[in-house]
């Protein structure tokens, strides 16, 4: 028994101390250097445009392609740290990541630029990011509320700096040696990568191989057929098979869940539609600030803006959800951000003065950091956290297509109208009426569910997601939380 307790209480010793600190300050690294990366594509637009002669639609697929695939690839990379572990998948995320920047400094024409720095790029990226914050969750236990929070911090700083130093390195050499700078930069995934040793856990588990019986069964199946032998058990084996892939869907992209939950249906429906308009200001933001007689510099320093004011107030945007007020009300408070974002929007229609930009800077920050803080934590009240990790499957590919074809599609509304205008007047449409959908739906859901129990009899264990309507079964109170929620952010 000492044995076996000593054991234990050597496994966990990593956790919460120690390495974990040096595994958080490489999370925020990493959440700087992936999702801090993308906003600051809008300064080179100008010039893509210029020198590959380019649409507005052209050129803003490039930035499109990259920010669909970082949101996009969760379920690949859930699969990829299952398989090979969290540090590989973001040494690997950093290599793809250098590999595609620089592959694009020798770009000649724009479609070039969609493979290397788009896609290419983009999945380096999401390995990186998602597998850093997965190892977070393997390090830290009891503080990995707080260190999850520290290194969202990371995504703040990215946002602050990489403008600036977009706009520096653009001025002094070039969009094309500044490419083969970023490659350079985004390679030290690979060192944070290297910080995160893996863990070993108390409980010890370890991945099942299968049994020498079965795997010699099913090579000798395998010779018959390819010898043109027929197996009594092939009819069986389709089967089987077609109940694996349904249940590889079903683990990493919860289509159950989206026909059955009405919660989740509503909020899923409602990012998505709401992702089409919000890219646009990052990426559209500089070039019409620019179009309207700002100074380049003066221009890259908008973006600059609105990620320094995102570090101070994120954080208060979580502590004033995470009261007990708001509780059950998050989805109103998101809402609210969502509504708050796409109003904003019409300043820059106002007025194209730099003293302007920089009040819709500010108030778009605002929104956008509660928008930040509550997504997550809305599809967490939706959903049973054992469903969560395949939930979140699902909801990042949905809401990746939207975030793919609106920019593109605003750029060609842009070509045809050579006005800069519509770019707030869309992503204000999508914003505002997702915003509305949301709040009035749920609110009718509500109401629905509330008559639906006023009719019945009360039961003792109630669910424990608001605005579920799926069915869930009574679990053992023994059976422990996932240890680790596989997470991506916007």
């Amino acid at each position: 028994m000492s044995q076996g307790g000593a054991g234990e209480r050597k496994a966990a010793k990593p956790q919460d101390q120690g390495w974990a600190w040096m595994v958080l300050l490489a999370a925020v690294v990493l959440q700087g250097m992936t999702l801090g990366f993308p906003p600051c594509i809008g300064i080179f637009f100008t010039d893509l445009q210029r020198d590959f002669q380019a649409s507005n639609s052209e050129t803003s697929w490039f930035p499109s392609i990259m920010v669909a695939v970082l949101h996009g690839g969760g379920p690949l990379c859930s699969i990829l740290v299952k398989r090979f572990g969290c540090r590989f998948a973001v040494m690997l995320g950093g290599l793809l990541s250098g590999v595609g920047m620089v592959s694009s400094s020798f770009c000649r024409s724009i479609s070039q630029l969609y493979i290397t720095a788009g896609f290419i790029t983009g999945l380096g990226s999401c390995f990186s990011f998602q597998a850093g914050v997965t190892a977070l969750g393997y390090y830290f236990v009891r503080w990995r509320t707080l260190a999850n929070a520290m290194a969202s911090t990371g995504v703040s700083l990215g946002f602050t700096l990489w403008p600036l130093l977009s706009q520096y390195l653009l001025d002094e050499m070039g969009w094309r040696n500044t490419f083969l700078i970023f490659g350079g930069i985004l390679l030290n995934c690979c060192v944070c990568g290297a910080i995160m040793r893996p863990v070993q856990l108390a409980s010890g588990s370890l991945l099942q191989s299968p049994k020498p019986g079965e795997e010699l069964r099913r090579r000798a199946e395998e010779t018959q057929l390819s010898n043109g032998a027929s197996s009594p058990h092939h009819e069986l084996q389709k089967q089987s098979r077609r109940t694996a892939c349904f249940r590889v869907l079903q683990k990493y992209l919860a289509f159950d869940i989206f026909c059955q939950n009405k919660g989740y249906q509503i909020y899923t429906i409602g990012v998505t539609w709401m992702m089409m308009g919000f890219a646009l200001p990052h990426i559209y933001l500089v070039p019409y600030a620019i179009q309207n007689g700002v100074e380049e510099r003066r221009a890259a320093l908008l973006i600059s803006v609105i990620g320094f004011i995102n570090i101070f107030i994120r954080p208060f945007t979580g502590l004033l959800s995470g009261h007990k007020f708001f509780s059950g009300r998050r989805i109103y408070l998101f809402s609210l951000a969502v509504l708050l974002c796409g109003l904003s929007n019409f300043i820059c229609v106002v007025s194209a003065e730099f003293s302007m930009l920089i009040i819709y800077c500010v108030i778009l920050s605002i929104a956008m950091s509660g928008i930040g803080a509550l997504t997550f934590q809305v599809l967490m009240d939706v959903v049973e956290m054992d469903r969560f990790s395949s939930a979140l499957g699902l909801f990042t590919i949905l809401e990746s297509i939207t975030l793919l074809i609106g920019p593109p599609l605003t750029g060609l509304l842009v070509d045809i109208t050579n006005d800069f205008h519509y770019v707030f007047y869309n992503s204000s449409f999508f914003l505002i009426s997702a915003a509305l959908f949301m709040a009035l739906t749920f609110c009718a859901l509500e109401k629905k569910t509330k008559l639906k129990e006023a009719s019945k009899v009360p039961v003792d264990n109630p669910s424990r997601c608001q605005y579920s309507e799926m069915p869930t079964e009574s679990q053992p109170e023994s059976q422990p939380p996932p240890a680790v929620v596989y997470i991506t952010s916007i």
